[in-house]
């Protein structure tokens, strides 16, 4: 009985140590941009259907961090980065192979509380008096276009925090800690009735391009191509598409 003990143990310790992939799964590590969480989860889902085998792993951020963490030796096969500024710094890092490919653009737009209680028309008002306005920090991607977006319009903010990635600035806003707050058009489009949009004209002129590259410590190259192409194919572009992303 004892040794037939031992054997079941033996045998659930093998099934663990195999993963949630099961056996002879490839895992493919992706690290993207906040604001592609809910159209990178569905491409992905999408890939692994049409590759059996295959499972995808994410880690979202803003763009800034996660090339932080790639340059401190994080693993990952892939990287999707909000802007080609992170992505420049990535290629001159060394860390990714051949040449990026733009897949997405995006803009930025002003999101309120629902109703829009304090009366936002323009991006000059969220300079207004006892207006708490909320922006993503200057180092990330969304913070860069909302430094470009204040000189394009002349209107210097004084926001009342800088987050590290866009989805932060958006759930400040949706859980009453700010007026208002500077997004991506996609992250306000996904949050629907939780806030209510502000368009600003200015912003048409500062468009994100998202990069998206094969890292060059990649353990799957192959596979890592694979998920680059999907993305950038058709099948990809047309979840972007009906996300509110641009196509470059």
């Amino acid at each position: 009985m004892r040794r037939r003990a031992l054997a079941v143990l033996a045998v659930a310790a093998a099934l663990t140590s195999c993963g949630s992939g099961g056996e002879g799964s490839e895992v493919l590590t992706v690290y993207a941009a906040a604001s592609l969480r809910a159209p990178f989860t569905e491409i992905a889902e999408r890939f692994e259907q049409t590759n059996p085998g295959v499972t995808v792993e994410f880690s979202f951020a803003g763009s800034s961090d996660l090339e932080t963490q790639l340059e401190q030796g994080a693993p990952a096969d892939v990287f999707a980065s909000a802007d080609t500024r992170t992505m420049n710094s990535a290629v001159e890092a060394g860390l990714v192979t051949g040449e990026p490919i733009p897949f997405a653009t995006n803009t930025l737009t002003i999101v309120t509380e629902p109703g829009n209680p304090q009366n936002i028309t323009s991006f000059a008002d969220l300079a207004g008096k006892g207006v708490s306005v909320v922006v993503c920090a200057p180092q990330v991607p969304c913070g860069a276009a909302t430094t470009r977006l204040e000189e394009a319009a002349g209107t210097d903010l004084e926001p009342v925090s800088e987050e590290s990635s866009v989805t932060d600035v958006l759930g400040k806003v949706t859980s009453g800690q700010a007026d208002a707050g500077l997004v991506y058009v996609t992250d306000a489009t996904r949050a629907g009735e939780t806030v209510s949009v502000v368009s600003v004209p200015e912003a048409a002129e500062i468009v994100n391009v998202y990069p998206i590259a094969r890292l060059s410590d990649s353990g799957n190259a192959t596979r890592a191509d694979d998920f680059v192409r999907f993305v950038t194919g058709a099948d990809g572009r047309a979840v972007l598409a009906d996300a509110g992303f641009g196509i470059p």
